[in-house]
């Protein structure tokens, strides 16, 4: 290449390289997960929080059976949330001092990906039982199949384009 320059893949490595070990890197790592995670862990309690408050309100008698179940099912998505969100926390308790970091770092990785498939099935089925409840079945089948559209492109497509290497600057 004339006049110097390098690939994109050369450049966007150097650019990004640290002057750190492993176990640097490791707990660089696991600090950034682990702000993400009391992010979201927030999040999640709170909307977890206010679906156990549902069956309390004068209107939920009012849900067809559908309804109900599609109620249940949103509180047994967001219970395994909130518990997903502690598991990683539990898995660093557990091997605390055992210089495994880079398994923790791997599980927890993991396990925030399954999270955000979690809160984007929360997302999906509140969203359709809140148009359900509203409008009807058909509105809602509409938004749940676009909310479905939408968050695969927001928390997958654009993430998977983001990481790709031969992306230009």
């Amino acid at each position: 290449m004339s006049g110097g320059s390098t690939r994109p893949q050369e450049r966007s490595t150097a650019m990004y390289e640290r002057d750190e070990t492993e176990a640097e890197r490791l707990d660089r790592n696991w600090l950034d997960m682990l702000q993400e995670l009391r992010v979201v862990q927030t999040g999640v309690q709170l909307l977890a929080g206010f679906l156990l408050t549902l069956p309390f309100s004068f209107r939920f008698g009012e849900l067809d059976a559908w309804q109900v179940r599609l109620y249940l099912a949103i509180v047994v998505v967001s219970a395994l949330a909130v518990g997903v969100t502690l598991v990683p926390i539990g898995v660093h308790r557990r091997v605390f001092r055992q210089h495994v970091k880079d398994r923790v770092v791997a599980t927890g990785h993991l396990l925030t990906q399954v999270l955000i498939a979690l809160l984007a099935a929360i997302i999906v089925g509140i969203t359709t039982l809140i148009f359900s409840v509203t409008l009807g079945w058909t509105p809602a089948l509409v938004v749940a199949a676009s909310a479905t559209v939408v968050l695969t492109v927001l928390l997958l497509v654009i993430p998977l384009v983001a990481a790709r290497q031969d992306l230009p600057d």
